[in-house]
């Protein structure tokens, strides 16, 4: 059996980086919020986490220095500052909005406001929770120790539990946490991820790297659709530009859309909803541009 050998003195960083990353797989992930000295709040994802202890109960994450230009990332400069957060478990129904939220937005950006997910006030500590969050912990950190002062240097933020907030809807009947209701996800390599329930690996584009718009600025009649999950508005909103009025009416032609417009051109409130349904299956069909335009019809109608 032929194996290849790599030393990890002899290539790039990131591609030890990548190489990790695709053999250590999966990765439970920690979807951070934090706060700085002035209250900004920030959000973001780490899938280097995992327990180390139930008696203290201790979480460790690691934002790693950035392996492009050696910077750190927000979430290290608040957690050494207040030696809080929170860490929320993300699961299937949020994790593209988990995945938005990823975006290097500038500091000052709130990625609550633009994954379009709910801050909670904590009970213990100033970060705010994801009430979407099926589980969250409220910590302190006790210690970061950092592992290197080079670009991918990871930092291990030692965090200790204060506080427990589980959702009862995934409990089972026992009091005890049931997976396939929980119904987590966990990264793999590149644009892979785990899901602990049904078919388990599925393909999730990353955030563009141009920064997506935000759900918070989509139009507002598709950001209060009855129809569109928050998945399917994290899709939209990690585009970077929206369908001119040109694009949206040519696209009037397709097939699908004008079959769509002709027979319920009779009644407009059903053809609005069916306009909203066949976006959503572009969308879950990664038709995005497509998506973009029949939601933008709709809204013309």
């Amino acid at each position: 059996m032929a194996y290849k050998t790599i030393d990890p003195q002899d290539v790039k960083t990131a591609e030890v980086h990548a190489l990790l990353l695709g053999a250590i797989a999966p990765r439970p992930i920690a979807f951070a919020s934090t706060t700085d000295l002035e209250g900004n709040v920030n959000l973001s994802p780490f899938s280097f986490f995992n327990v180390f202890s139930a008696k203290p109960p201790i979480l460790v994450f690691s934002p790693a220095r950035r392996v492009r230009d050696n910077t750190s990332k927000h979430t290290l400069e608040n957690v050494m500052a207040t030696k809080e957060v929170v860490i929320n478990i993300a699961n299937y129904s949020i994790v593209e909005q988990m995945s938005l939220a990823s975006t290097e937005y500038d500091r000052g950006i709130n990625e609550f406001v633009k994954s379009g997910l709910t801050p909670e006030a904590s009970v213990l500590i100033a970060p705010p929770r994801v009430q979407e969050a099926p589980v969250s912990f409220e910590c302190k950190v006790n210690e970061v120790i950092s592992l290197g002062p080079e670009g991918g240097a990871g930092n291990l933020v030692i965090c200790e539990v204060l506080l427990m907030h589980i959702n009862e809807n995934i409990l089972d009947e026992n009091g005890k946490i049931d997976p396939y209701k929980l119904d987590g996800v966990a990264r793999m390599g590149g644009d892979y991820y785990l899901r602990a329930n049904g078919d388990c690996i599925f393909e999730l584009p990353k955030p563009v790297k141009n920064r997506g718009i935000g759900i918070d600025m989509l139009p507002p009649h598709i950001r209060k659709s009855a129809i569109l999950t928050g998945n399917n508005l994290a899709r939209l909103g990690n585009s970077e530009t929206i369908p001119t009025h040109t694009e949206v009416e040519a696209f009037k032609t397709e097939p699908i859309v004008a079959y769509t417009l002709n027979k319920y051109k009779n009644d407009p409130t059903t053809l609005k909803q069916e306009l909203e349904k066949l976006g959503k299956k572009l969308l879950e069909d990664n038709q995005v541009a497509e998506a973009w335009k029949v939601l933008l019809l709709r809204k013309q109608l």
